[in-house]
């Protein structure tokens, strides 16, 4: 009598496919010569929801590989949606993403995990395996992970500040970081370490005053070394909830680590999200960041 073969359980044949290698969606070219991916599992999560991105490739022309902008988006850290560039560019048509795709750049949109959902560091460890998934599928995506620029707005941007400081394989090429913050360590603006229902405090798991070293490996200001990636850091001169001294004292700190090019730009009369400032000059904002990255991957 033979024994019966072994092979896949039927919960492992009932199983979606895992991102690694389940195929990827086809999409075709729109009108603005870009492909527009949307939904693709890239993080199956135990017990939760799995992550998924967006992603926006443009066509290639010869053989070369596309650099690649890695958006993370806002909300602090406790609500928004991957595709979501911030409220000032939610009307524009092409959006944003699409504008990116239009000059060369693939551009993918990360899901990561919320504070509601897992405290830190479970979102950048989200954005690690991002960047890992991309990097695996790179041969199909057509993109180049060595050049990546990690863009984020306010949470975002903390976040994508902490990945282009912390992350070596591979090391982004460079960060756009719009109003995002940088020191969970210290009150400024409306923030104050002691706050236990800041969303500071939420993303921690605790009130950053009573979890120091958390706090600190949290804060893209206290993770800066020597052989820093190039920062562009963007804020508004009166944003009400991310006080410019975020951006201001972590250019310095990347300055002073030797990190080239630091540009930091503070807007006139802008608060968070851009509000207070004409539509022309939130368009000069986004054209003047997407020539920065593009400077840094050419």
């Amino acid at each position: 009598m033979t024994e019966p073969e072994s092979g896949p359980s039927l919960r492992e044949l009932i199983s979606a496919p895992h991102p690694d290698h389940a195929p990827l969606p086809r999409a075709p070219l729109n009108e603005h010569g870009v492909r527009e991916v949307r939904g693709v599992p890239y993080l199956p999560v135990e017990g939760s929801r799995p992550l998924e991105l967006d992603l926006w490739l443009p066509e290639r022309s010869g053989s070369g590989r596309l650099p690649l902008v890695l958006f993370v988006h806002g909300g602090a850290w406790r609500r928004g949606r991957r595709d979501d560039l911030g409220p000032r560019t939610r009307h524009w048509t092409p959006g944003p993403f699409a504008r990116i795709a239009a000059e060369g750049f693939a551009v993918a949109c990360a899901d990561y995990r919320l504070s509601g959902e897992a405290p830190f560091p479970a979102p950048l460890d989200d954005l690690r395996a991002a960047l890992r998934w991309l990097t695996l599928r790179s041969a199909e995506l057509g993109i180049d992970t060595g050049r990546t620029v990690a863009w984020g707005e306010s949470a975002g941007g903390h976040l994508a500040s902490l990945l282009t400081l912390t992350h070596t394989d591979p090391s982004p090429a460079g960060a756009v970081i719009w109003y995002g913050p940088s020191d969970l360590t210290t009150a400024r603006g409306p923030f104050t370490p002691e706050d236990p229902a800041s969303p500071e405090a939420l993303m921690l798991g605790a009130p950053p005053a009573t979890a120091p070293q958390r706090a600190r490996a949290a804060s893209p200001l206290t993770q800066v070394r020597a052989g820093t990636p190039p920062f562009l850091l963007v804020h508004g001169e009166q944003d009400s909830m991310v006080a410019c001294s975020h951006s201001q004292d972590l250019a310095a700190a990347l300055e002073a680590a030797g990190s080239s090019p630091v540009e930091l730009w503070t807007i006139p009369n802008a608060d968070h999200g851009w509000h207070g400032v004409s539509d022309a000059q939130v368009e000069q904002i986004f054209t003047d960041s997407l020539a920065f990255a593009l400077r840094l991957v050419s």
